[in-house]
């Protein structure tokens, strides 16, 4: 596998109320990662995004072609790094990429941390109503890296799959465990994993409250 895009961009305003967003990003070449943050891409609310555990944010061309099938409307809009995100890999997916899995981005080390939650400002984005709320459902949202070795990431570096632990679960199978009440179940399947960070495994635990478990 390979990086085929990269993206970052700057806070400005979005949606009805002109509340300050980085999810519009553009292209670039390269991205400089640092422990707790990359030079090249700002966030406007630190304390949902960005930070430690969240240097970096990936999605899936899956994701957007799920999407596309649902809501053809946005066939055009629905393109890979119009959702907030700062890497594309094709063949990585929610299924496929694990809770913990560590991966090599050229000479970049990075951990999958959790899912992304899902917020409106999907909603803002595409101008869709409730688009959160079916990448929330779905397994759908793509997934935060913590940062093993900093360094920079070009477009066209070589990706690898480094480590996975025998005892974890899918980014979209831990999303929908906490999110789609359908799901709601399984998270007793998970709670218990060390893979999971505290947030995570608190979702888990409302979740199994909710389902009754």
């Amino acid at each position: 596998m390979q990086v085929a895009a990269l993206y970052a961009g700057k806070p400005a305003p979005l949606g009805p109320r002109k509340a300050l967003s980085a999810i519009c990003k553009q292209p670039a070449y390269f991205l400089t990662v640092h422990q707790d943050r990359t030079d090249e891409d700002t966030q406007a609310n630190k304390r949902l995004h960005g930070g430690p555990e969240k240097v970096l944010h990936q999605y899936s061309l899956a994701g957007y072609e799920l999407i596309k099938q649902h809501y053809p409307a946005l066939a055009e809009q629905a393109i890979a790094g119009s959702i907030g995100e700062n890497l594309t890999v094709e063949g990585m997916t929610d299924e496929n990429v694990m809770i913990g899995d560590v991966y090599a981005f050229g000479e970049v080390i990075v951990q999958v941390g959790a899912p992304r939650a899902p917020c409106n400002k999907i909603n803002h984005r595409f101008n869709t109503p409730n688009l959160d709320r079916f990448t929330g459902n779905h397994g759908i949202t793509g997934w935060y890296y913590r940062v093993l070795k900093t360094g920079i990431i070009h477009t066209g570096d070589s990706v690898s799959l480094e480590s996975r632990s025998e005892q974890t679960v899918s980014v979209g199978e831990l999303m929908r465990s906490v999110y789609n009440p359908e799901h709601f179940a399984r998270a007793s399947d998970y709670v218990g994993l060390e893979v999971l960070d505290d947030e995570w495994r608190g979702k888990c635990e409302k979740a199994m409250a909710k389902a009754g478990r």
